[in-house]
C-alpha cells in the first residue's frame, strides 16, 4: 500500500491489491467493537501520477461487510464500493500565522505527505469507512421490532396490541386548541 515517490513520474502508473481489513486499524477497531465483519478483503486499485507540484491518485475500492439491520438487529451483507480522487502534496515547512485558513475545493480531497514514499493505507481506510451506512437497512420496507414484546415483525405478527395511540404523548390525548 506504499509506494516511492521516485517511482511516480506523468504517465499514469496502476496499482491493483486485496488487502484484508485486519491491515487497517481503524477498520480493524470497527470488527473488533462488533459494528461489522469484513466478509472479502478490500479489493483497491489506484491509479498513481504526478501532476505539476502534487501527485494525483484516482482509485476505486470494493469490499463485503456483514452489518446488523438499525430496524429488526438481523444481520444482513451490504457491498461497498468506492470511487475516489486524492491529491498527495509534499509537506510545506514554513508555517502560516494565520488564524484562518481559507480552503480551496483541491484542499478538500488533498493529503500532505512526508519522506520518500507516500502510504495509501490511512486514506483507502477512510474511504471504506465514508461508504458505511449511517441506517443500515436490510431491505427498504423493513418494519422492525415490535415495541412491547421485541419479536420481528418482518416474520409476522407478535400478538401484542398496537393501536396509532403513542404512549409518549398520553398528555396531549385531550388537548383541545382554538383558533
Amino acid at each position: 500500500m506504499k509506494i516511492r515517490i521516485d517511482e511516480i513520474n506523468d504517465k499514469p502508473k496502476l496499482l491493483v491489491f486485496e488487502e484484508l481489513a485486519g491491515s487497517f486499524p481503524t477498520l480493524q477497531e470497527l470488527a473488533d467493537a462488533g459494528e461489522c465483519e469484513f466478509l472479502r478483503p478490500i479489493a483497491v486499485e489506484l491509479s498513481v501520477w504526478r501532476e505539476y507540484d502534487h501527485i494525483r491518485v484516482q482509485g476505486s475500492l470494493a469490499t463485503t461487510v456483514r452489518v446488523n439491520c438499525s430496524r429488526c438487529l438481523s444481520g444482513f451483507d451490504s457491498e461497498l464500493r468506492s470511487v475516489f480522487t486524492m491529491i498527495y502534496m509534499k509537506r510545506k515547512q514554513e508555517l502560516q500565522d494565520e488564524d484562518e485558513i481559507e480552503l480551496g475545493e483541491e484542499d478538500l480531497v488533498s493529503v500532505v505527505y512526508d519522506g520518500d514514499e507516500i502510504d495509501f493505507a490511512p486514506e483507502i481506510a477512510e474511504q471504506v469507512i465514508m461508504e458505511f451506512p449511517l441506517k443500515p437497512l436490510c431491505r427498504e420496507n423493513c418494519i422492525g421490532l415490535c415495541a412491547t414484546c421485541g419479536a420481528d415483525l418482518n416474520a409476522g405478527e407478535c400478538g401484542c396490541e398496537r393501536g396509532s395511540f403513542n404512549i409518549k404523548f398520553a398528555a396531549l390525548k385531550n388537548l383541545k386548541v382554538e383558533k
